[in-house]
């Protein structure tokens, strides 16, 4: 496939978003060593406890930076560059809304939440400390989400790169620094992790700031525009929670077969989330450049646009099924699985190989449908594909962890056919601003 010059565009815009969506789980794993060999087994139960529920927050509110992307990649597409920077500077103050509001609602229930997780006392307290700290983060979080997707949006995917490796680095030396130097014990770590989000939000609001005033655009929130935003974000919100039920009901699944199964099941899992970062990446380009280019009114680029991701992702699917074929003989070894947990994991690594391709056309698919704004669309496409995974997942649990998968396989292919249907028609491309 020879490279055009859409190809380096896609390239250009895929490259430095793969470096930051896998920059925050490397610096992830930093926390929990520093954690761990500072404070042993119960800190590192309660990191992984509070961690799920800021994890949990973090995806649920990904649509401020894919909405926001759509809005500011279509307005400036169309030549409204001071409407893409209103569009944007109205996603940061309703990040900065929902943010102030998940503070004022989880503090108080700090307690509840931790305790849902059945953990053991002295991890339930450890896990609230953490919890409350870093709640105060929460806006900052939400705001540099809304502000990598307006720099998305701009069609600059290398400044959030940046940003995510010089914050998540910070995060790491001052952990160290709170935990170890410190002696903070783990809320030492939740310090260093607040400190760390509130500079990264700072130089996307200074980045924000000086674009707007450069175009003349007023800094305080138009509430027809925020609240425009909010509207858009309930269809986003719609298909996030779909992906975590499925994802949430596959657990509960694994863990009924057994222990060895739900270890096979987890590693397997971390295999697979690093396989769709890489996706991803692909699709964060499909989404600035469909909106940038139906704002400019070119719906023929904007389909050869699409045909040329789509091809990206079936051959960057290809080439990850390859590595992680390669690397299956090895993979139990580095996780120092059990005899039977490496049986279960050499089986399951096959499904989760062989979907890679499938999955390459799905993430670019609906990275590019996000782009086109059609977020009603995929909320209800995200309904219909969870409901047809649901009662197979749930048959699996007596014929074991590859059948689990194979019902994964089965809601990913139920999702391809609705992305296709949709991208074959014309209803999404609605050109202009």
């Amino acid at each position: 496939m020879p490279i055009t010059r859409q190809d380096r565009e896609i390239l250009r815009l895929a490259v430095p978003a793969f470096g930051a969506l896998v920059a925050e789980p490397l610096f992830l794993l930093a926390d929990y060593a520093i954690v761990g060999h500072g404070l042993g087994t119960t800190a590192v139960g309660a990191l992984g406890v509070a961690g799920t529920v800021l994890a949990t927050m973090v995806n649920l509110c990904v649509f401020l930076a894919y909405g926001t992307t759509a809005t500011v990649a279509r307005q400036s597409g169309a030549g409204n560059h001071g409407q893409a920077m209103r569009g944007g500077v109205d996603g940061i103050w309703l990040a900065l809304a929902i943010g102030v509001a998940l503070v004022a609602l989880c503090w108080p229930a700090a307690p509840a939440i931790v305790g849902m997780f059945g953990a053991p006392p002295g991890q339930t307290e450890e896990a609230v400390t953490y919890l409350r700290i870093s709640l105060l983060g929460a806006p900052s979080m939400l705001v540099v989400l809304a502000g990598t997707g307006v720099l998305r949006g701009l069609q600059d995917t290398a400044t959030p790169l940046v940003v995510a490796v010089g914050s998540f680095a910070l995060n790491a030396a001052l952990n160290a620094w709170f935990v170890l130097g410190m002696d903070w014990g783990i809320a030492g770590s939740a310090w260093g992790t607040v400190l760390a989000q509130t500079l990264g939000a700072v130089v996307y609001v200074t980045v924000v700031v000086r674009g707007a005033r450069r175009l003349g655009t007023r800094l305080l929130p138009d509430l027809a525009g925020v609240r425009q935003a909010g509207t858009a974000g309930v269809a986003l919100l719609i298909r996030t929670v779909c992906l975590r039920i499925v994802l949430i009901v596959a657990t509960v699944v694994a863990t009924r077969m057994g222990e060895a199964e739900l270890a096979a099941y987890a590693i397997a899992t971390q295999v697979w989330t690093l396989l769709a970062l890489a996706l991803d990446a692909i699709a964060i380009a499909g989404q600035a450049i469909t909106g940038r280019t139906l704002g400019a009114g070119d719906a023929e680029a904007t389909k050869e646009a699409t045909r040329r991701m789509v091809r990206w992702g079936v051959w960057s699917g290809i080439v990850l099924a390859v590595l992680v074929l390669a690397a299956r003989p090895l993979l139990p070894g580095l996780f120092d699985a059990d005899p039977q947990v490496t049986e279960q994991l050499l089986a399951v690594l096959w499904p989760v190989a062989l979907l890679q391709p499938l999955c390459g056309v799905v993430f670019v698919l609906d990275g590019v449908l996000i782009g086109a704004g059609d977020q009603r669309y995929l909320a209800w496409a995200g309904v219909w594909t969870t409901l047809a995974y649901l009662p197979a997942a749930f048959l699996t649990a007596d014929f074991g962890i590859v059948a689990l998968w194979c019902a994964l396989g089965l809601w990913m292919f139920a999702r391809l056919i609705t992305l296709v249907r949709r991208a074959a028609g014309t209803a999404w491309l609605v050109t202009g601003a």
